[in-house]
């Protein structure tokens, strides 16, 4: 991936160095756009098959109890020198990410004569408030509706490393552009119908969240096909972003987490599905190729 180590973002609102970090009253809330994330799903499946204790099953199966066994990594490490220098650079290719998904999104909104919002994007450390409750290190990144904000504490990428992930920039990159997808949505007005159609229809919500966070995926791919053209991403970076999406596919983590598969639990989709749309925002940089809903994201 084709970036140059530079300033931060004025987009960026870095809470690294608050004290007191938590926020807010009760918890954070698993679902729609502000759910796990990408991230966090990975970190609870190495925990997983590390320790044999199965954090990821109340994930899959809708509930909001598997946090507990992660407090533990809500406790930032000291910072050292050393660290703060490796996190300052990844701060540093998330801003540049940050404000060219940004720039690619402005200019498709004014093609369709509409504006573009810009979101925010908070880095921290354990705990943060946020306008969707606390926002957690166990978490992973995530997007949050109400705020127009994108919550990261840079420590996920450490644990990644330190697990044996990968931390391939343009993985990071794609984390970035999915959680901005979900902005995308909340600016077309996409969230709302789906909020309002997850109240009409209650069993449809695990259906209903697939169908956004594929949609997000096609439009993370929508930024990497203009990336592409403008020669930031390279051949082999999409090859890793088709390979992180796969690795947080449903029915790949479920099989990990020694479950049988079991579709109707789904809420981001499989492997195959996550390859298949992120490739379809890629192939087209349209985001009129993005239309999960419908029943077109099964397919």
């Amino acid at each position: 991936m084709e970036w140059t180590p530079g300033g931060m973002s004025n987009d960026v609102e870095d809470r690294r160095d608050d004290s007191g970090g938590g926020g807010g009253g009760g918890g954070f809330g698993f679902g729609g756009g502000g759910g796990i994330g990408i991230v966090g799903f990975l970190i609870l499946l190495v925990l997983s098959l590390i320790t044999g204790r199965n954090f990821l099953g109340s994930f899959l199966h809708g509930g909001g109890g598997g946090v507990q066994p992660t407090q533990q990594m809500q406790q930032s490490r000291p910072v050292t020198p050393q660290s703060r220098t490796a996190e300052n650079r990844d701060a540093q290719l998330i801003s540049f990410v940050l404000d060219d998904v940004q720039k690619t999104w402005t200019g498709t909104f004014q093609q369709e004569g509409k504006q573009y919002r810009h979101a925010k994007l908070v880095l921290f450390r354990g705990a943060t408030y946020s306008g969707c409750g606390t926002a957690r290190a166990a978490t992973g990144p995530f997007y949050c509706p109400a705020d127009e904000k994108v919550y990261i504490d840079l420590d996920f990428w450490n644990e990644l490393k330190r697990f044996g992930g990968s931390t391939a920039e343009f993985a990071q990159a794609y984390v970035i552009a999915h959680e901005l997808g979900h902005h995308v949505q909340k600016l077309l007005g996409t969230e709302a119908k789906v909020q309002r159609l997850t109240q009409q229809q209650p069993s449809q919500r695990n259906h209903l969240s697939v169908d956004t966070e594929l949609q997000a995926d096609c439009y993370a791919g929508v930024w990497a096909h203009s990336a592409q053209q403008r020669g930031i991403v390279q051949n082999g970076d999409v090859a890793a972003a088709l390979s992180a999406a796969a690795a947080v596919g449903d029915d790949h983590l479920q099989k990990m987490s020694g479950r049988a598969v079991s579709p109707e639990n789904w809420t981001h989709g499989s492997s195959a599905q996550r390859e298949k749309w992120f490739n379809a925002g890629l192939s087209s940089g349209d985001p009129a190729s993005c239309n999960t809903f419908g029943g077109g994201a099964s397919n």
